[in-house]
């Protein structure tokens, strides 16, 4: 027969035992709950929230949007170097050998000093077949 003692130690034991049951439970619990209480926003708003549609934009589109922005430059600033190469280059771009002379022409007017302006126009006209005058 066992002792008062070990009836105790036993006893303590078991209720020790217990504790660390109810203590990995309450953890597990804890650990799942935290864990689904981070996806379930993440997963809701990716059912929600629509794809956003990829507008599919056309280069040509896309080299049209650039021109008008450079035109409108061009309106506040008629003289800007910059845009007026740009937009020779995007017309250029668009076939547009008519439009791209006329910026170049423009450019050699402002900065007769610039070979390179000369050169590309002479290229465009031998291309054209247009005489030079």
């Amino acid at each position: 027969m066992p002792g008062k003692g070990e009836e105790y130690l036993i006893a303590r034991k078991k209720q020790i035992e217990r504790r660390q049951r109810i203590v990995t439970i309450v953890s597990i619990v804890s650990f799942v709950g935290s864990t689904v209480f981070a996806i379930v926003p993440s997963i809701q708003q990716a059912i929600q929230s629509p794809k956003p549609a990829t507008a599919s934009v056309s280069p040509e589109s896309a080299l049209q949007q650039q021109v008008k922005g450079y035109e409108l430059v061009l309106q506040r600033e008629p003289e800007n170097q910059l845009a007026l190469e740009k937009l020779s280059l995007l017309r250029l771009e668009l076939k547009d050998t008519k439009g791209a002379m006329a910026s170049l022409e423009k450019l050699i007017k402002l900065h007769p000093e610039r070979e390179d302006y000369k050169t590309v126009l002479k290229q465009i006209k031998k291309r054209e077949g247009i005489s030079e005058q």
